[in-house]
């Protein structure tokens, strides 16, 4: 099959190539690559600055570089600049989002998914803390009408199987509702889900809305804005559906990153709660079950079983690479990441840490802290019965 153009290749030609003929290197940001890429594909940090002054890989050199980005138009522009610093380099046609489209067309697949999950390793990984959090946290109760919330991505989607196994398994009588909210995303995105959903065996109720129009001119604000409109939407959609609760995929590396995320730029200590009462909705509730659940485990199921999963595709970006569904930039998030990952090199429980910490606060050895809108400062008691001594 001819290509386009000289300078791209389609992805039945890249697969056609002798493995050890060719480097495949993924061109979006870091947030993205970490998220979910192709097979084998790399990541180079500075890559055109490195290549401009011939400092990637020598072994490269005589290797045809396959670059992609989400659609495949800036990695073109990028290989045909690498060609003039004197590099064999490709820009993959149609780029991830082609890849993406490619692994749609499978049948239904949610009978392996299912037995995956019932597998030793993977129950222990992911049931296992899943209905642990449920029952530490009281998240699933009897006659509970639960709305599982899912945005596309790898962790609501797995939140869903592990509610049908839950169900499957039950000790308590309650039903579930698989909810998707369209805000706007384009045809691919829109595409992804409802296949992904398909292959696994979810049945998705899907309703539309406007959000990514209505916050398109916000500017910084629009993560912020979009996560809340998101919010409201589904307490809405899921009461309208007789639901007393929505659940959220927020993980356990979700928890501690936003813990130190607040400390380090919020100025404050405060933990992503497994469940909160909803403010303007009466009688709902928002769980998160996947409370325990590791994201390293959650790939790696995700990668056992070929799935690809949508990330955020906001209409700002369309790479899935701004925002996530709570509204913090990827960016701050993925600066906190890669500090835990560093913390970790010389202490391996620096994440239990962190989370222990944030059950075991201890109200006689902090400054102050705030309980009802209201504002406590150490001194309040300093002289009295529940003052410490040293």
């Amino acid at each position: 099959m001819e290509s386009r153009f000289e300078v791209e290749l389609t992805l039945e030609e890249v697969t056609d190539l002798p493995g050890e003929s060719y480097v495949l290197i993924d061109t979006r940001d870091e947030a993205s690559f970490e998220y979910d890429t192709m097979p084998g594909a790399v990541h180079v940090p500075e890559l055109m600055e490195k290549a401009k002054s011939h400092a990637l890989d020598k072994a490269w050199e005589d290797k045809k570089l396959v670059l992609f980005c989400m659609r495949g138009f800036e990695s073109r522009d990028m290989a045909e600049t690498l060609r003039e610093y004197g590099y064999l380099a490709y820009s993959l046609h149609d780029g991830f989002a082609g890849f993406i489209r490619s692994n749609l067309e499978r049948e239904d697949r949610s009978e392996a998914i299912e037995k995956s999950l019932r597998s030793r390793h993977f129950h222990e990984t992911l049931f296992s803390p899943f209905a642990r959090a449920v029952r530490d946290y009281a998240l699933v109760n009897e006659g509970d009408r639960i709305a599982v919330c899912i945005s596309g991505g790898k962790d609501s989607m797995l939140m869903a199987k592990l509610f049908q196994e839950l169900e499957r398994c039950r000790k308590v009588n309650f039903s579930l509702k698989f909810l998707v909210m369209d805000p706007g995303y384009n045809e691919l995105n829109r595409l992804v889900i409802e296949k992904n959903a398909r292959q696994m065996g979810i049945p998705i109720t899907i309703f539309e809305s406007t959000i990514f129009d209505t916050v398109d001119n916000l500017g910084s604000r629009a993560c912020y804005t979009c996560a809340r409109m998101r919010r409201g939407y589904l307490y809405k959609e899921a009461q309208s559906l007789g639901c007393n609760k929505i659940a959220l995929g927020h993980h356990f590396d979700d928890v501690i990153e936003t813990i130190l995320m607040g400390m380090l730029w919020g100025g404050q200590f405060q933990t992503m709660m497994p469940k909160l009462h909803a403010e303007h909705w009466e009688g709902m509730e928002l769980i998160r079950p996947m409370y325990y659940v590791r994201e390293s485990d959650i790939r790696a199921w995700r990668d056992s079983q070929g799935l690809h999963f949508i990330q955020c595709a906001c209409h700002f970006t369309d790479t899935c690479s701004s925002c996530r569904d709570d509204g913090v930039p990827v960016s701050k998030r993925m600066e906190t990441k890669l500090l835990i990952r560093k913390l970790r090199e010389t202490n391996p429980a620096v994440e239990s840490n962190i989370f222990h910490a944030s059950e075991c606060v201890n109200l006689a050895t902090v400054l102050g802290y705030r309980q009802d809108g209201e504002k406590h400062s150490f001194l309040q008691d300093y002289d009295g019965p529940q003052g410490r001594n040293a």
